[in-house]
C-alpha cells in the first residue's frame, strides 16, 4: 500500500488549535522533556528580537520554528514523532503569557484580545459561549514517566508550579514567566508585538503521515539534531500500554534497571531485542537467511506486537545480559555457576574476537534454552568449543559472513531440540587449514593468538593487548643478507612471528629487535609472551619464524581436534543413552509379533 503525507505551513496558533479536533499526544516511547534554560532563553530571545524587528514593518515576516512530524492514531489523536520538545515549550510559553495577562490588575483591549486567542490554543473551549475547560488540555504527555506527565498537566491547567520543583517542566515554565515579566517591564511597547508574533508569525511546517512507520521514517530522514527514536523506545511503549495500572510502575523500574545494566555491559536494550529475535525465530523453526528488521519482526504481520506481551520477555532479556557480563566485563553472576568456570570464560573470550556477530546468536539460544539443565556447565563448554572450531575453520578458508550464515541458522534450530546439536558446516581440507593458520587473514589473528595463550594460562588476557611482531614490521635492511624485501614482508605477517602483548609494554618495546625486546617480554603477564624472554637467542630470524609457524600450527590444530572429538564423544554418548539395548530391541520385536505394538 502506498504511503501518503500531508504538509502545510501553519502558524503556532493554527497548529495548536488543530488540537481541538485531533488532540496532541506525546506517546509513551518518546524520551522525557529535556529542554534546558539555555534553549528556553534562546527561543524567547529569538522570538523577541524578531518581534522587535517587525514592529515597523506591518508584521509581514515569519519566523520558522522547524518541522513537526506526526501521524493520526486509531483514536484520532496526533501522535508527535518529532517536535515534541518545541511544542511542549510553546505550550509552556503561552501558558506563562496567559498567566501574566490574567494576573494584571487592569486588562486593556489588547490583553483581553490575546487572552481569547491563547485559550483555544491550549484548552478546549465551548463553541457557543467560548467558556474555557481548563482541565481539557489539547496536549497530553504519555511518556513512560508518570510524575512528569502529571506535572505538565497541572502547570497547563493551573498555571502554577510546586515550590522548589526541579523538573524541566517547572523550571522552564518559571523561566518563561521571569523572561516575560522582565521584557514587559523593560519594553512595554513591544510586549503585544511579541505575543502577536508568537501566535501568528512564528510558523511550523507540520508533516502529517498516514502511519506510524511512515512518520518514523520521515523523522529518521529529517532529524540531524539528536538520536532518532529506537525500536526499543517503540517496544517500551507497546509493552507499557498493555499493562494494568498496578504493574506499570514496576515495569518502569525493571526497564530502567535493564537499560542501565545493558549500557554498563557495553550492550543496549536494542541489541538485546535483536539477539532475542533469533531465539524466537529458532523456536518458530525459521531458518530463512533474510534477517527481518527488528521492529517489523516484533510487530508481526498484523502489526499488533503480540510477541512483546509475553510476561517473561524482560526476564529473558536480563538473562541474556549475563553472557555479556562475562564476555565484556569479565564478571561472575550470582546464581550462575558457569560464570566462574575459567574454561568457559576463556572460550567466550576467544569467540568475542570472531570478526562478525554470527557467533552470538547460537550462544544466546543455547543459553536461554538449556541453562536450567543439570549438566549445563559441561554441555555449554563443549558446545562453545565446537562452535569456535567450525567458525574458525570456515573463516580461515572463506573470510566472509555468508560462508557460515546458513549453517548458523540451521544450528540455531537444532539447539532448540538438543543440547548436543549437529553442526552442518562445510569441511575444510586439513592441509589448507594448516596453511591458513600459518598465514591467516588479519581478522583471524587475535582468535589464533588467544587459543595459543589459553593453552598456557587460565587467567583472562588483559583488556588492552596488541599483536606484537617479534621481527618488527620496520626492519633494518642490513639485518638480512641476500634476502628480498618481499620475502621479509611475507614472513613478518606469519603467525609464527606474532604474540599477544600488553599495549603499554608494546609501546616501550617499539620496533626493537629480539635481543632488546626480551626485557619487555619478561615483564608481560601473558605466559607465552613471557616465555619468549627465556630463550637464549639474541636474534630472531626468518628460520625461527618458519620453525614457530609449524609449532603454532600443530598446536592450534591439536586443540581444534581435541575440542571437536570431545564434542563428538559427548554427542555419541548422549545418543547411546537414548538408544534401546539389544535385549530391549528383541523384546520390542516379540511384542510386535504378538500385536502389542
Amino acid at each position: 500500500m502506498a504511503t501518503s503525507i500531508e504538509v502545510q505551513k501553519q502558524s503556532v496558533k493554527e497548529l495548536l488549535e488543530s488540537g481541538k479536533s485531533h488532540p496532541f499526544v506525546i506517546p509513551e516511547y518518546q524520551r522525557p522533556y529535556a529542554w534546558t534554560y539555555d534553549q528556553v532563553i534562546t527561543l524567547f530571545e529569538d522570538l523577541w528580537d524578531f518581534a522587535s524587528s517587525q514592529a515597523d514593518e506591518d508584521n509581514q515576516g515569519t519566523y520558522f520554528l522547524g518541522t513537526v512530524v506526526s501521524y493520526e492514531n486509531e483514536k484520532g489523536e496526533q501522535e508527535i514523532i518529532d517536535g515534541q520538545q518545541r511544542i511542549t515549550s510553546l505550550f509552556l510559553l503561552l501558558r506563562a503569557i496567559y498567566t501574566k495577562l490574567q494576573a494584571a490588575d487592569t486588562k486593556g483591549k489588547e490583553a483581553l484580545n490575546f487572552i481569547k486567542q491563547i485559550e483555544p490554543a491550549i484548552w478546549r473551549t465551548d463553541k457557543f459561549t467560548g467558556e474555557v475547560d481548563y482541565s481539557n488540555i489539547l496536549l497530553e504527555s504519555r511518556v513512560v514517566n508518570n510524575e512528569g506527565n502529571t506535572i505538565l498537566r497541572n502547570i497547563l491547567k493551573d498555571g502554577k508550579t510546586v515550590d522548589g520543583a526541579k523538573d524541566n517542566y517547572s523550571k522552564n515554565y518559571n523561566k518563561f514567566l521571569e523572561l516575560y515579566e522582565k521584557a514587559s517591564q523593560d519594553n512595554p511597547l513591544i510586549i503585544y508585538e511579541f505575543i502577536y508574533c508568537v501566535l501568528n508569525q512564528a510558523i511550523f511546517l507540520p508533516i502529517t503521515a498516514d502511519t506510524q512507520d511512515t512518520a518514523l521514517t520521515i523523522f529518521s530522514t529529517l532529524n540531524d539534531r539528536g538520536l532518532p527514536l529506537s525500536d526499543a523506545d517503540i517496544f517500551k511503549a507497546k509493552m507499557y500500554g498493555q499493562l494494568s495500572p498496578d504493574r506499570k510502575n514496576e515495569f518502569i523500574d525493571e526497564w530502567k534497571e535493564l537499560d542501565e545494566k545493558a549500557e554498563y555491559t557495553g550492550e543496549s536494550i536494542q541489541s538485546l531485542f535483536y539477539y532475542y529475535m533469533f531465539y524466537l525465530r529458532a523456536v518458530e523453526k525459521d531458518d530463512k537467511t533474510t534477517t527481518p528488521g527488528v521492529r517489523k519482526y516484533y510487530a508481526g504481520s498484523d502489526n499488533k506486537f503480540t510477541k512483546l506481551y509475553d510476561e517473561a520477555i524482560l526476564g529473558r532479556l536480563k538473562k541474556i545480559l549475563n553472557i555479556w557480563s562475562v564476555v565484556n566485563k569479565k564478571e561472575t553472576v550470582e546464581g550462575e555457576k558457569w560464570t566462574e568456570n575459567s574454561e568457559i570464560i576463556k572460550i567466550l573470550d576467544i569467540l568475542s574476537s570472531y570478526p562478525n556477530e554470527f557467533w552470538k546468536y547460537p550462544v544466546v539460544i543455547f543459553y536461554l534454552q538449556h541453562n536450567e539443565e543439570d549438566d549445563f556447565e559441561s554441555t555449554f563448554l563443549k558446545f562453545l568449543r565446537r562452535l569456535f572450531v567450525e567458525l574458525l575453520s570456515v573463516y580461515l578458508e572463506i573470510p566472509t559472513i555468508n560462508a557460515v550464515k546458513a549453517s548458523i541458522l540451521k544450528l540455531n534450530l537444532a539447539i532448540i531440540d538438543s543440547n548436543k546439536p549437529e553442526f552442518e558446516f562445510r569441511e575444510v581440507d586439513d592441509q589448507l587449514l594448516s596453511d591458513r593458520i600459518r598465514t591467516p587473514h588479519r581478522n583471524a589473528v587475535r582468535m589464533l593468538l588467544k587459543v595459543l595463550a589459553y593453552e598456557e594460562q587460565d587467567t583472562v588476557l588483559p583488556d588492552k593487548w596488541e599483536i606484537e611482531h617479534i621481527l618488527p614490521q620496520k626492519w633494518q635492511a642490513n639485518y638480512f643478507m641476500n634476502v628480498s624485501d618481499n620475502m621479509i614482508k611475507d614472513k613478518i605477517e606469519h603467525i609464527g612471528n606474532k604474540l599477544p602483548f600488553e599495549k603499554k609494554l608494546n609501546i616501550v618495546a617499539g620496533n626493537g629487535y629480539f635481543g632488546k625486546k626480551k626485557k619487555q617480554y619478561e615483564e608481560s603477564s601473558i605466559t607465552i609472551t613471557k616465555n619468549m624472554a627465556k630463550l637464549d637467542w639474541n636474534d630472531w630470524t626468518l628460520d625461527n619464524i618458519a620453525e614457530r609457524d609449524i609449532r603454532v600450527s600443530d598446536t592450534i590444530k591439536a586443540v581444534l581436534k581435541k575440542w571437536r572429538d570431545e564434542y563428538n564423544e559427548a554427542s555419541v554418548s548422549a545418543l547411546s543413552d537414548t538408544m534401546p539395548s539389544a535385549e530391549q530391541l528383541a523384546m520390542i520385536e516379540e511384542f510386535k509379533k504378538k500385536g502389542w505394538v
